[in-house]
């Protein structure tokens, strides 16, 4: 993390289930950097599900982090008592702990549900996007709820061979920049897509926030556009065996 601060990175994306909350708050604190100059995003994991856990889970996050706030805190998955857990991010955000709250992984029904049937609309939801699976609907049932999209697998994990893709290394080639640049980055950048990106390499960090100076055309948009298979490269969290597999996570099956 020290060597994305030094890169220039600000925005960190954690989560409780990633058990690495604690070293963030050290590498902040080890910074020298202000708090306020952070922006950092951490996720309630389904066994903290219910508004008590949630609640409690949350205050142990600041905790570990040793933090007065969190700017974005997410519910990490969209199933057991996401409306109990997320009663409780209303509340904490009521009382300053958290700046900003949402989900991840809300598929549009489920997303809808919660925006119809919660006071606070989520500002943010997190959810798999790429080339190959482009959320072109979430996205539109996102701005219709004025909730703000955010991707995770922006690079695809590299899965389908995506670096290796003739329309967006020709796309890439035209314009000088990497793949990464062009597919993960400034392309989801150009959709008004928040866009998280991950490396550990120094030189990759660098890279990938290096996508200010050029713009995607109307006709590499298009051929981008063409590549969508509306299909998860991990898996689809309306299948049954998707929450059977969250579900053996909890020890519940």
């Amino acid at each position: 993390m020290l060597n994305a601060i030094k890169a220039g990175y600000r925005h960190f994306d954690i989560a409780q289930a990633y058990a690495n909350e604690k070293e963030v708050g050290e590498a902040i604190r080890e910074s020298g950097i202000d708090r306020k100059e952070f922006f950092i995003t951490s996720k309630v994991w389904l066994s903290n599900y219910s508004c008590d856990k949630a609640y409690a889970s949350v205050l142990e996050s600041l905790d570990r982090m040793e933090l007065d706030y969190l700017d974005l805190m997410l519910l990490h998955q969209p199933f057991g008592d996401y409306y109990g857990a997320y009663r409780a991010l209303e509340k904490l955000y009521k009382e300053g702990k958290l700046r900003a709250i949402g989900v991840s992984n809300f598929y549009p029904d489920c997303l809808s549900d919660i925006v119809a049937f919660n006071e606070i609309t989520p500002q943010v939801n997190q959810v798999e996007t790429h080339p190959l699976n482009q959320q072109i609907f979430a996205q539109e049932n996102m701005i219709k709820n004025k909730v703000q999209i955010e991707s995770w697998a922006t690079f695809a994990e590299g899965r389908g061979d995506i670096f290796n893709n003739p329309i967006l290394k020709s796309i890439a080639d035209k314009h000088g920049k990497s793949t990464a640049q062009v597919i993960m980055v400034r392309w989801q950048v150009q959709r008004g897509i928040v866009c998280l990106t991950k490396s550990s390499r120094f030189e990759r960090m660098k890279e990938n926030i290096d996508v200010f100076d050029f713009e995607l055309s109307a006709e590499d948009m298009t051929k981008i556009a063409s590549m969508d298979t509306q299909t998860s490269l991990f898996f689809n969290h309306q299948e049954a065996s998707t929450v059977d597999l969250f579900l053996g996570f909890l020890g519940r099956k």
